[in-house]
C-alpha cells in the first residue's frame, strides 16, 4: 500500500510538470530522492515514462472536438481544417522519429544525472525570460493554428529534439522554439500540447514493449500501482492544462523561466553541497 501512495506523489508531480515548461525529469530527479517505490529498476523506469499517458489522455479529453476530424458537429470545411492540422503535428513529431528514437536511450544512459538536469533547467530558464523580454514588442506572426505553415511545424519539432537532453522540458523547448520563430504563446502552447500525443503514445508504447521483452509483468500490485500513477497524473494534468491556457492569456511565461532557475539551483545544492 505505501507503493500506492508513492505513486499517487509521483502521479501529482507527472501531472502538473508535464505541460507546463518546468521539466517533469527535473522534479522527478528530486522526488526520486524522497520518495522511491519498493519495485524493481525496470519496473520504475517503465512507470515514471508510461504515466505520462495518463497526462496525454488528458489533452485528448480537452481538445477532443477540435482534434477530431470525423465529429458530425464540424462541417465539411471544419473537418478538412482538422486534417490539415494533424498533418502539421505529424510533421513535426518525425524530426523526434527519425532522430530522437535511436538516440533515446543513449542519451538516458549517458546523459541522465543531475547535473545536466540542472544545467538545462537553468539555461532554459534564462532563455525564457531574455527570449520573452526580446518579443515583449513584437507581433506575432502566427496567431491562429490555421495560419501556421508547414515549414514552421517542422521547425517547432526540430526544436522538441533539444528536449532529448533531460531537464529540457518537452513542453519548453517547443514552446520557446515556436515563440521564437514568430507564434502567439497560445499558438506555441497549444501546438506543444497536439505534437505531445504521437511523441509520447509513442514513447510509451516503446516502453511498454522493452518492459514486457525483458520479462517484465503488471500483475498484482504493480499493475495497481501503474493504474493509479495514470490515473492520478490524467486528472491533475487536466487541472494544469487548463490552469496554464488561462495564465497565457494574461501573462509571459518569464515566471517559469525564473522557477527553472531557482529549482535548478535547488537541484545543485542538494546533490553537490548537501547529498
Amino acid at each position: 500500500m505505501l507503493d500506492i501512495f508513492k505513486a499517487v506523489i509521483l502521479g501529482i508531480v507527472e501531472g502538473i510538470t508535464e505541460f507546463l515548461p518546468i521539466s517533469s525529469t527535473g522534479h522527478l530527479v528530486l522526488v526520486d530522492e524522497f520518495i522511491k517505490m519498493q519495485q524493481s529498476t525496470q519496473f520504475t523506469d517503465m512507470f515514471n515514462v508510461v504515466i505520462q499517458l495518463g497526462a496525454i489522455m488528458a489533452v485528448v479529453v480537452l481538445y477532443f472536438h477540435k482534434l477530431n476530424p470525423l465529429s458530425p458537429r464540424k462541417n465539411t470545411t471544419e473537418k478538412r481544417d482538422t486534417w490539415v492540422l494533424w498533418s502539421k503535428v505529424i510533421l513535426a513529431v518525425i524530426p523526434s522519429v527519425i532522430v530522437g528514437l535511436p538516440l533515446n536511450d543513449w542519451m538516458d544512459a549517458h546523459l541522465m544525472n543531475w547535473g545536466v538536469v540542472s544545467a538545462a533547467l537553468i539555461v532554459y530558464g534564462i532563455l525564457f525570460i531574455v527570449i520573452e523580454n526580446h518579443n515583449k514588442a513584437l507581433t506575432p506572426k502566427f496567431a491562429d493554428l490555421k495560419t501556421l505553415p508547414y515549414t514552421t511545424a517542422l521547425f517547432i519539432g526540430c526544436f522538441q529534439l533539444l528536449s532529448l537532453v533531460p531537464g529540457t522540458s518537452r513542453s519548453g523547448a517547443t514552446i520557446l522554439g515556436a515563440i521564437l520563430i514568430g507564434t502567439s504563446r497560445y499558438v506555441a502552447t497549444e501546438f506543444s500540447f497536439f505534437m505531445a500525443i504521437p511523441t509520447m503514445f509513442g514513447a510509451s508504447l516503446l516502453k511498454l514493449v522493452k518492459y514486457f521483452a525483458h520479462g517484465g509483468s503488471l500483475g498484482g500490485l504493480q499493475g495497481a500501482v501503474l493504474a493509479v500513477g495514470v490515473i492520478v497524473s490524467f486528472v491533475v494534468a487536466y487541472l494544469s492544462i487548463r490552469f496554464l491556457l488561462d495564465y497565457i492569456k494574461k501573462n509571459d511565461f518569464k515566471a517559469f523561466g525564473w522557477y527553472r532557475i531557482v529549482l535548478g539551483a535547488i537541484v545543485i545544492a542538494y546533490f553537490a553541497l548537501i547529498h
